[in-house]
Order: structure tokens, then C-alpha cells, then sequence
């Protein structure tokens, strides 16, 4: 396995001509991102500012929230944007170049998506294997169906040390749970700061589809079935 970074970056490229580019390095062992240390941090990346309710991490050891810290640049660099504006945003992988003439507040969806798996919070490291394999402006289906594919391989593996696989999903349920209430503490720790509304509505539409998929889950998966079975 290469030692290198594993760069994404991703650029707005938007109508007056102004472009926006951020380069993400992921540690290929650990999947975590690697951002250059900030002079200084506001006052809403602290842990204790509207903590998530079912965050783990200790005061007295973490001073700020890692998920807040890693987007605090982000989200200072579109406060004044509209989530409905247009923009083409590229997405270089070292695999290829994914291009989207979408909105502002998909664009940011996709990269704050995987900005969180990446930051070493407790509730958010559990995408890091879907960040590794990043595939950016994700359907719903699409969400749906990797994350319960990255969570039966999971399952694959535990089974290989001896333990029993969660195959009837009531984990990935309940961890879709804690995600949601991630997304609203994020939501809420970002709330005085974005001007517009750019910020909020891609983080609105990363618990949209965490909602969607425990409504999924709860209902057998069963708008992925026919894939298996067509003659159904």
C-alpha cells in the first residue's frame, strides 16, 4: 500500500468567473484528512458549543469539535453564498475528474460529506472505507446502496474474527441514528455564522440522506431489491 496522501480536490468554478479550490490529503492508512493547522479557530469549533448530544469525546481532553475544526474554512468560504446559485464544481481524484454543472449547495454537500468521515469524530468514522472509494454528487440510491454494501463487507469481516455479523442491519440503523444527530449539531454550530443559506442546505440535504436510509433499512431495502431480483 502506497504511504503517500491521497489527494481530492475539489473546485467552484462559478458564474462571474471567481473560483474556489480546496485539496484534501487523506492518510492512506488511517482515511483521516490532513489540513494545515489554522492560525486561529472561532468560537463555534469548540467542543462544548452546542455539542452534539451524543458525542463521546471528553471536554477536558478535546477543546474543539475535530468535525468543526476541519470545516471551519469551508463554511467561512461560502457564509455569504445562496445554496441555489449555480456553479460548476470539479472533483479530481487521483483515479479521474468528475465534473457537475449543479448548485452551490450540492457541491458543498459532496465536499462536506467527506470532510466529516474524515475528521476522527467517533460517529463519523464509520464512513471512512466510503471515503476512501469517494464518489462525489451521490444519488440517493446510490448513498443507499454503498452504504449498506461498505456495511454487509463490514460484516464480512466480522464474521472472519468470530463474531456474529449484524445481518439484519439493526446496527446500521441505529448508527444512521447518532449520524443524524451529528448533522443537527453541526447544523446548529454553523447556524450563526453563514449569512445565506448555502452552509445549512448542504448540511440539511447530508441528513436528508440519513434520514432516507433508516426509512430504507426500516423497510427491508426493499427499493434495491429488484436489482437482484428483476422478475419479481
Amino acid at each position: 500500500m502506497s504511504e503517500k496522501p491521497y489527494n481530492i480536490i475539489y473546485e467552484f468554478i462559478f458564474e462571474d468567473g471567481n473560483t474556489k479550490v480546496f485539496e484534501l490529503k487523506l492518510d492512506p492508512i488511517t482515511i483521516l484528512v490532513i489540513l494545515p493547522e489554522p492560525e486561529s479557530l472561532p468560537e463555534w469549533t469548540k467542543l462544548e458549543y452546542n455539542q452534539c448530544v451524543c458525542c463521546s469525546l471528553d471536554r477536558e481532553k478535546h477543546l474543539y469539535c475535530p468535525v468543526a475544526v476541519n470545516i471551519a474554512e469551508l463554511v467561512e468560504e461560502f457564509k455569504d453564498a445562496i445554496s441555489s446559485d449555480y456553479c460548476t464544481v470539479k472533483c479530481i481524484t487521483p483515479e479521474r475528474t468528475y465534473f457537475k454543472e449543479t448548485s452551490i449547495q450540492e457541491g458543498l454537500f459532496s465536499i462536506l460529506g467527506i470532510i466529516m468521515a474524515t475528521s476522527n469524530c467517533p460517529v463519523m468514522d464509520f464512513f471512512k472505507p466510503m471515503a476512501k472509494f469517494h464518489l462525489p454528487f451521490s444519488t440517493v440510491d446510490e448513498t443507499i446502496f454503498r452504504s449498506t454494501s461498505v456495511y454487509m463487507l463490514r460484516q464480512y469481516f466480522e464474521y472472519r474474527k468470530g463474531r456474529t455479523p449484524d445481518l439484519e442491519l439493526k446496527n446500521l440503523d441505529q448508527h444512521y441514528e447518532r449520524v443524524q444527530e451529528v448533522n443537527a449539531g453541526i447544523i446548529k454550530r454553523t447556524g450563526d455564522v453563514a449569512k445565506k443559506d448555502a452552509d445549512k442546505n448542504a448540511l440539511v440535504i447530508l441528513n436528508a440522506l440519513a434520514q432516507m436510509l433508516s426509512v430504507e433499512i426500516e423497510d427491508g431495502l426493499n427499493s434495491l431489491e429488484y436489482l437482484f431480483y428483476p422478475n419479481k
